[in-house]
């Protein structure tokens, strides 16, 4: 195998969402398996659809990911530039040689001629009538005209557009790398525009002339433009290039299973579509991103890279070294892959659980920060411990705990009313005499004072420990409730405890009344 180039080439035309991340991450990871090159290219050729700082969401994504380009915009590289409108002059050569190699022509037509013909083929009962082989001839182009009528308008200028010239009764075929043969025939195929009226080249002529200049040896992209092969590969044969291997990937589909996963699933199902967070141009938040929503990059990486890739084995979690090695295009899957955000959040849960706490403080310490100045950093990383197995999401930990950094907002009253009793109220100033008496408090030292009080005393742990959980954090959730009172020290845990005493003694009260 020539060398491995292989490109991401997305528009600028909206964020990237988790279907171009997972083609972006196949990319990568085929380049890197083989020693090659990942290249970044910005198709930036539809300019009225292009929407303001995409672009640099489209790197800051990929970075975050930690799929970071060898060549591309800001980056360099010997095959630049890497945005289509900066190689604006590169093209019209090469349309202008498909033109005098027979395989494409100059169509003048206006919109207004464009929408005739699709109504005649509404009217003629067919829904998408095709500039095609069968129309052209009607239409106003340079196999229409008269060669003085071409020159007059060609030289005035407008609406001048170059289209490709595709041939009757001819099978185009190629082997896609994941869906093995696949042919087209040309008559179902239209002649589409490759130069705009504005001179600036379609996709389909762009992306084949910088995929040959660019030395791009794989394409591998969205099953969407597996029918617009065929076109390229006419381009390529009537250019006399190679073309390079195709590999085209299935679809994400909603998670119902039913149709592509889109940014409006965002809203509907509750859970990102996006990397990151993507605002609208006075600021507000539009679309929420995974990173904000507590989500890990190499968590999500993974979750993506099954999202139409298998193994072989039974083995899920991949580092990114692991996924490079052991990724292959022969393990790409046709069908389609529901998108499952509960594996998605399982992934992630994963990956919180194996990472070290040191890791985890830089990614949360600044949210912690900003509610809580006065947090220190031995405070934050045992908080970390105890938290980082019972949380799903880097944004559960300060929802779920904090009461860790503040007093409980409220108690669960049902566990009170159900436990409760103001006769035990003693027994619990007793504990927390003990636990104040401890020189060095830690969990197990905790858990042994408090469970030996509890038996010799025939307490009942039912009846202790949740009214004592509750007590101190407000609630039956959280971490182990020993190292929970060991890090937050014995003043703390005297002072909650005797203020829940007070509310736990009227609660009863109330629950002898209503009996």
């Amino acid at each position: 195998m020539s060398r491995v180039r292989v490109r991401f080439a997305p528009s600028p035309t909206g964020p990237l969402n988790v279907g171009g991340l997972r083609t972006a991450l196949y990319d990568y990871l085929f380049a890197k398996k083989h020693g090659g090159d990942f290249i970044l290219r910005i198709e930036d050729t539809d300019a009225n659809r292009e929407v303001p700082g995409t672009e640099d969401y489209i790197l800051k994504a990929l970075k975050w990911a930690g799929i970071e380009p060898d060549e591309g915009p800001g980056i360099g590289g010997n095959y630049g530039p890497y945005r289509q409108s900066d190689r604006k002059d590169l093209y019209l050569k090469y349309a202008e040689e498909l033109i005098a190699n027979g395989d494409a022509y100059y169509a003048f037509d206006s919109s207004d001629e464009l929408t005739k013909l699709r109504e005649s083929g509404i009217a003629d009962g067919i829904p998408s009538v095709k500039y095609n082989f069968k129309t052209r001839m009607s239409m106003s182009n340079s196999l229409s005209l008269s060669e003085d009528e071409v020159l007059k308008l060609r030289e005035r200028g407008q609406n001048v557009t170059i289209r490709l010239k595709m041939p009757e009764n001819e099978v185009i075929g190629f082997s896609d790398e994941v869906r093995g043969d696949v042919s087209f025939n040309t008559n179902e195929l239209d002649d589409k525009i490759i130069m705009k009226a504005d001179g600036m080249p379609t996709y389909h002529l762009a992306n084949i002339v910088d995929d040959h200049l660019m030395e791009i040896s794989h394409v591998i992209r969205g099953e969407e433009w597996l029918s617009s092969t065929a076109h390229h590969l006419f381009m390529y044969r009537s250019l006399g290039w190679t073309p390079p291997k195709f590999a085209h990937l299935s679809l994400i589909l909603k998670p119902v299973g039913k149709g592509k996963l889109s940014k409006r699933d965002s809203a509907a199902f509750g859970f990102p579509v996006f990397p990151l967070d993507w605002h609208d141009s006075d600021g507000n938040l539009q679309f929420p991103g995974f990173k904000e929503n507590g989500y890990m990059p190499e968590a999500l990486i993974n979750f993506l890279a099954f999202l139409g890739w298998n193994p072989g084995t039974d083995q899920e979690i991949f580092s990114k070294e692991e996924l490079i090695k052991e990724f292959s295009l022969t393990q790409l899957v046709k069908s389609g892959a529901r998108f499952d955000i509960d594996k998605c959040k399982w992934f992630n849960q994963q990956y919180i659980m194996q990472s070290s706490d040191d890791n985890i403080m830089s990614l949360i310490k600044p949210s912690i920060l900003q509610d809580y100045p006065d947090a220190t950093d031995s405070f934050i990383l045992s908080f970390i411990d105890l938290m980082k197995e019972r949380v799903v999401t880097l944004s559960d930990f300060i929802p779920q705990g904090y009461f860790f950094f503040e007093e409980p907002k409220k108690y669960e009253e049902k566990m009170i009313r159900k436990k409760y009793k103001s006769e035990n109220r003693d027994y619990f100033l007793k504990i927390l005499d003990l636990f104040g008496n401890l020189e060095y408090p830690n969990a197990e030292r905790t858990q042994e004072i408090i469970k030996s009080y509890v038996e010799e005393n025939e307490l009942g742990f039912g009846n202790i420990l949740p009214i004592l959980r509750i007590g101190i954090t407000g609630t039956m959730k959280g971490p182990d409730l020993f190292g929970t009172m060991a890090l937050l020290g014995k003043e703390v845990c005297k002072t909650r405890m005797n203020k829940a005493l007070d509310h736990f003694d009227k609660v009863y009260e109330a629950k002898l009344n209503d009996a």
